[in-house]
């Protein structure tokens, strides 16, 4: 098979399918989406699929919004013939010390003044939001209830399905198996299934995309680290949002079938390509998880997995092109919020390689701030 194009994207996850529809939509012809294995395979189908507004940055803030604008309307959008189940049932995000309660004071003010309708709770205010919740464990806490959780299968189907009929090609089961650069420029992707003459290449492959960097010799700044899951048999409904937290480390969420779903960081995690389950994650998880909220307790684990974070230095994304190479743009480095941010990647990235004005401007998130030193750091991250 020998073919051309007038984009590759690399992974087939929600940014590049994402990508892949709002390129189409702007009239782009001959896009190839390729993915190793199945749509979703990689972080999309792994992450939490929580979506918040609760920043601690402007940038993220602003990315976050406006994602979660098209999550509203994704439905309709995207023409999705069944239901991406977007469920806005906000986020607490509760405090355990003053210096947390001081930085979501400077959040609130920052989300407030976007538009973003957070506000700082008692812990008797925020027991009324969830219950179930041991308040003692907490001094104060933040509410969005336009944020949510969605089904991160459907919604990537749905764009998929988009981008489909506006004449996209998705190739999956295909390994990229190098990216040809000639005079600087890209040239084609060499495939397990033949070559594709291309002069641009999109890197949104998620946990991967240090491996598909290294194709046209650029070391990008980031890495990648197992981050996993826990889920529950499934209950009757009795939490709305997602219940979360920096300083104890925890997320937690009940999914609309009933099952909670749930994770934690771990500074511990080695910096590999693993997807492994651990026992330690299950018991320091069910400890910190029972402790918070009691009644989880009487629950069975049902399922555990895990998925790449692909971390940059500033916990923030990597968008746009490179100037080692031409035609080569990064759509990576989101640090386990890639999922929350797929419909402004779509956009953002989409303007980029056409040379239009930003919607949002994402020129300070190129590759080589890094190098610059002029990192947005953002504070409020599990």
């Amino acid at each position: 098979m020998n073919k051309t194009a007038s984009v590759v994207i690399i992974g087939g996850g929600i940014s590049g399918c994402a990508i892949a529809y709002t390129l189409a939509k702007k009239g782009v012809k001959d896009i190839v989406v390729i993915e190793r294995d199945y749509l979703s395979s990689g972080a999309t189908g792994r992450c939490g699929a929580g979506v918040r507004m609760q920043w601690g940055t402007e940038m993220n803030c602003k990315l976050a919004k406006y994602s979660i604008e098209f999550f509203e309307r994704a439905n309709e959008e995207l023409d999705y013939e069944y239901d991406i189940e977007f469920k806005q049932g906000g986020y607490l995000i509760v405090a355990s010390t003053e210096k947390e309660v001081n930085q979501f004071k400077k959040n609130i003010a920052l989300q407030n003044s976007l538009g973003i309708p957070s506000r700082l709770l008692t812990p008797k205010e925020a027991k009324e939001i969830v219950p179930h919740m041991d308040e003692t464990k907490i001094i104060a806490a933040t509410f969005n209830p336009k944020d949510g959780h969605l089904n991160p299968f459907h919604t990537t189907q749905a764009y998929a399905n988009a981008a489909v009929r506006l004449g996209v090609e998705i190739m999956k089961y295909t390994t990229v198996t190098g990216i040809n650069v000639e005079n600087g420029k890209v040239v084609g992707v060499q495939t397990d299934k033949g070559y594709i003459s291309t002069p641009v290449v999109v890197n949104a492959a998620g946990g991967y995309s240090q491996l598909i960097a290294k194709m046209v010799g650029i070391d990008l700044p980031v890495y990648s680290e197992r981050h996993q899951i826990l889920v529950t048999e499934p209950v009757a409904p009795m939490q709305g949002p997602m219940f979360m937290s920096f300083s104890l480390n925890i997320y937690c969420q009940q999914t609309p079938h009933g099952s909670f779903i749930m994770g934690r960081g771990d500074a511990n995690e080695p910096r590999d390509l693993r997807i492994t389950s651990s026992w330690h994650f299950m018991e320091e998880m069910a400890k910190t998880c029972t402790e918070l909220l009691p009644p989880l307790k009487e629950l069975r684990v049902v399922r555990q997995w895990s998925g790449l974070y692909n971390i940059s230095p500033d916990r923030q994304p990597i968008y746009g092109p490179v100037k080692e190479v031409e035609g080569f743009y990064l759509a990576c480095g989101f640090s386990g919020h890639g999922f929350m941010f797929g419909p402004v990647t779509g956009v953002v990235m989409a303007e980029a390689i056409l040379g239009e004005t930003p919607t949002i401007p994402v020129h300070m998130l190129d590759k080589d701030r890094f190098e610059r030193g002029e990192l947005l750091l953002e504070p409020s991250v599990v």
